[in-house]
């Protein structure tokens, strides 16, 4: 019998100096960017307006259009940007087109004010929302081409090197944010938050030129694969003319990806597989949108909020997602998110004891750490896990398809966190102990199909 010889840890971590995963670790920081602008920072701006926990929440509907990203995702495949693809290529001529629109928004954001204007401010967040949705449908699709597909491991890998950027660029674009916000505030400026935007407006330009030295690989055989997806559908409609060919690249475009996903997988495992990637993360994003609106009642100030939720949270979030990676590569990504699942269900606990506590600022760490430990861990396995599912002929739209479906179980349903609190008349404790809960159905949808997901972890 032929004796497999196990990979030791350093020789497992040494993934991770291949220079793909700097490029994907930039991927990742332009990904999660936006988020500051839409999560912490608008929650906060509406807060200090004295805007209520409802309609801060209700606010949160703009994230709404992360959960149907995955319906333009055919059109990141196919559609060629003009002058941006010719001089830029295919991915990073959608990313720069994205990154002006939400430059521009910024600029808007700067001349608001939000108790007189809050139905433009909302909307132009929604812009925002729908920009970085669009952004991260060719993103994915570019980090996802980065790798291999018979490279499991460096997939794994890449799958934390991407989380790793994203909460670089949500963690420490939040520390950014919220200490310039606290300097114009300190300075006696007014508006303070209008100028913080300008400010992170100039973030958005720097990650532009980084995106310069990203690496796009040709592809050549995508539109030909696609091809043959058209050709099957014409024979089925037997003629050609132009309403044929145009229901010919309609229906290519956006049943090929799903007609591929099902074919690979079976009816019934597809359907655990998509009702596993929607429960999943419920719980984690009914705390996250509520969380900084919590540590601001509960009497942290938007320094602490900072240094703990975002720095300490940044350093945690890089070492744990690190270690996650290890540990899909070498346990695999399956027992990764039963591990993460279990964390999850059990650091949201953390919270409810905080609430119940009182201020604590050894406790407030406590809970930072374990929260942002858990989240790493169930990150970077959900990345690899869903990456490992999609196929190359349709990368952008089907790793959409599956992340918008985890985002509409996160931001849809999340969206009524406020009103939960409201409802609960504040009762925090009582809230987070809900969370522990909203992470069960999720694990039991994984066991039940557990045995028979088709993934190539190698």
């Amino acid at each position: 019998m032929l004796e497999v010889k196990k990979q030791t840890l350093s020789e497992t971590f040494s993934v991770y100096y291949d220079k793909r995963m700097l490029r994907i670790l930039l991927l990742g920081a332009i990904s999660g960017f936006p988020w500051v602008l839409i999560a912490s920072s608008l929650s906060l701006w509406l807060k200090e307006e004295g805007l209520s926990r409802s309609t801060i929440g209700w606010a949160g509907l703009i994230f709404g259009v992360y959960a149907f990203n995955y319906l333009w995702a055919p059109i990141i495949d196919r559609i060629q940007i003009p002058y941006l693809t010719k001089k830029l290529g295919h991915r990073r001529g959608w990313i720069v087109l994205m990154q002006i629109i939400i430059l521009l928004c910024l600029v808007i954001w700067s001349s608001i004010n939000p108790t007189e204007n809050l139905a433009l401010l909302i909307s132009v967040g929604l812009i925002i929302a729908i920009a970085s949705a669009t952004q991260d449908i060719t993103v994915d699709a570019l980090r996802i081409e980065q790798i291999n597909e018979n490279e499991g491991k460096s997939m794994a890998a890449g799958a934390a090197m991407a989380v790793v950027g994203w909460w670089t660029g949500y963690k420490l674009g939040g520390v950014v944010a919220l200490f310039t916000a606290e300097f114009f505030e300190n300075l006696g400026v007014s508006d303070y938050w209008q100028a913080t935007f300008l400010i992170l407006g100039i973030l958005i330009i720097l990650m532009n030129i980084g995106l310069m030295f990203v690496h796009e690989p040709i592809q050549t055989d995508r539109q030909a694969k696609q091809r043959e997806t058209d050709q099957l559908i014409e024979k089925k409609l037997g003629s050609s003319n132009f309403v044929t060919n145009f229901i010919v690249y309609i229906t290519g475009t956006i049943g090929g990806p799903v007609i591929s996903f099902f074919k690979k997988n079976g009816f019934a495992i597809a359907a655990g597989i998509l009702a596993f990637v929607f429960l999943f993360k419920i719980g984690e994003a009914f705390m996250g949108r509520m969380s900084i609106v919590f540590y601001k009642e509960i009497g942290f100030s938007k320094g602490q909020i900072a240094i703990y939720s975002k720095g300490l949270g940044w350093i945690t979030t890089v070492i744990f997602t690190l270690l996650g990676g290890l540990m899909a590569m070498r346990a695999g990504t399956i027992k990764t998110m039963f591990f993460a699942g279990g964390l999850m269900a059990i650091t949201n606990l953390l919270f409810a004891v905080l609430a119940w506590t009182g201020k604590s600022e050894i406790l407030f760490a406590i809970a930072v750490i374990a929260d942002d430990i858990t989240a790493a861990f169930a990150t970077v396995a959900f990345v690899a896990f869903i990456s490992l599912l999609v196929d190359r002929t349709y990368t952008a739209t089907q790793y959409a398809l599956l992340a918008s479906i985890g985002t509409a179980g996160r931001t849809t349903l999340a969206s009524s966190s406020g009103a939960l609190v409201d409802w609960l008349n504040g009762d925090w404790g009582t809230f987070f102990i809900l969370t522990t809960i909203m992470v069960i159905p999720s694990l039991i949808c994984l066991w039940l199909i557990k045995n028979k997901i088709k993934i190539g972890e190698k």
